[in-house]
């Protein structure tokens, strides 16, 4: 049997218990000295730079100059390439996902009459520009442009594009392309990597710059979003993936090895663990993992094998359910499922984790494929203060104020006070009796 890594968390010391939290992007110092020359290649080379690079790093020798961009017949092709009934299920999560993330849409603008004849507000407007990013590395991923340009379409961007590797032939996935197009984007790269994120920051012949990127993706992406932090808004901070799957004694062990292996399937960069304060739950959870591997493909065996006795994962046993809490809070997971009969029960006493699903039924696949809540969703420990991607990501946010000229004068006075105590002579003349002499 696999030698699954196991955890009594009441043997465990500060720093054992630390190295539970870590994931496998908290170090990106080695990524990021190798990504400094790939972005300054973009930068100065443009598309000649993305070329090479689809070459080297892709192994894609059908991407040139002059088919970086997707174009309509390849579109038209992708229908014809995925099943039926893949694209009957793209639909179903485009759909769930557009009406989940309308009602997250803000009014355009509001206003209210903070003091009479003084009013204050907000005003919302679509980003002008955005790009979103699809991995293809350990596999391909429509879901994550269903749940990128979903919020994007919602939201009103006008110019939204993606980014995503291109195949050895120099193709796109194709079911990427229907989700696209079913979404309603147009324009999409065939560009990946950190090369990608430059290529987006700074543009080229072919690629239009953007203000934002967002999308999740590997850490060579992570790393190229925190170089160009500074040339464009990289969103969210979104890497591998990474769950926590608590289990309370309600439930069967095996339901909990289970959901273990969705996350830790995605790659060997992933984090997953099972966090339970009943021995018999994670004892059943252990038995169970190899009848699960025996009917998963080889390479996802692989890559929840590698997660599961590394560093990045397996089975945390607590000494109780508010050790179990502490951990989740601490760890401030990307996915959280809550296995109980009663989940809401617990429901409370967590606060720190991204996306939390809730029962028997409500799996990690439910959420990523189409349940309606965004699946691009913050990793690293930022659940602590980001939040799934939103409509709201998507929008900019703009003050409004209007004061009457019967509010000026009680506004105008303790401005005039306060300008004054803070040294700033212009601030205090323009609330003076001297603004009366100019206005009309």
């Amino acid at each position: 049997m696999t030698n699954v890594s196991f955890h009594t968390y009441a043997d465990l010391d500060q720093d054992q218990r630390a190295a539970l939290l870590r994931r496998s992007e908290a170090d990106l110092s080695g990524v990021i000295e190798k990504v400094k020359p790939i972005i300054e290649a973009v930068r100065t080379e443009g598309d000649e730079a993305l070329v090479r690079f689809a070459r080297d790093f892709d192994r894609s020798e059908g991407v040139h100059k002059g088919n970086l961009k997707v174009t309509e017949a390849e579109f038209d092709a992708a229908f014809k390439l995925v099943d039926a009934d893949v694209i009957e299920a793209i639909k179903f999560g485009t759909e769930n996902i557009r009406s989940f993330h309308e009602e997250q849409k803000p009014e355009t603008m509001w206003m209210k009459e903070i003091r009479p004849g003084a009013f204050a507000g907000d005003r919302f407007t679509p980003i002008q520009s955005v790009a979103l990013y699809v991995p293809r590395g350990k596999g391909s991923f429509p879901s994550v442009t269903m749940m990128t340009s979903g919020p994007a379409m919602v939201a009103g961007v006008p110019n939204v594009a993606i980014v995503t590797p291109p195949a050895p032939d120099g193709t796109v996935d194709a079911a990427t392309l229907v989700a696209a197009r079913l979404a309603g984007v147009e324009t999409v790269y065939k560009v990946g990597g950190a090369q990608a994120v430059a290529a987006v920051a700074y543009g080229t012949d072919t690629i239009k710059p953007a203000l934002k990127i967002v999308g999740p993706g590997s850490p060579w992406v992570v790393a190229a979003k925190r170089l160009l932090a500074g040339v464009l808004d990289t969103g969210l901070p979104a890497g591998p993936s990474e769950a926590v799957i608590f289990a309370d004694d309600t439930v069967n062990g095996s339901l909990a090895a289970l959901d273990l292996l969705i996350e830790a399937e995605h790659g060997p960069d992933s984090s997953a663990y099972l966090v339970t304060h009943s021995r018999r739950v994670a004892e059943e959870a252990l038995a169970a993992l190899p009848g699960f591997w025996a009917q998963m493909t080889e390479q996802r065996v692989g890559f929840s094998t590698t997660v599961l006795t590394g560093r990045n994962g397996g089975i945390v046993l607590t000494e109780s359910v508010d050790q179990s809490y502490d951990f989740i809070n601490a760890y401030a997971p990307e996915h959280l499922e809550i296995l109980s009969t009663e989940p809401y029960d617990h429901l409370g006493r967590i606060t720190e984790a991204s996306e939390i699903l809730l029962g028997q039924y409500t799996p990690c696949s439910i959420g990523n494929f189409g349940l309606g809540p965004n699946a691009v969703l913050p990793t690293s420990r930022w659940a602590r203060t980001y939040g799934p991607l939103s409509v709201t990501d998507f929008v900019k946010r703009s003050s409004i104020g209007y004061v009457t000229a019967a509010g000026f004068p009680l506004l105008a006075g303790h401005a005039h006070k306060l300008a004054l105590y803070e040294g700033f002579s212009s601030h205090a003349i323009a609330v003076s009796d001297e603004r009366y002499k100019h206005v009309r």
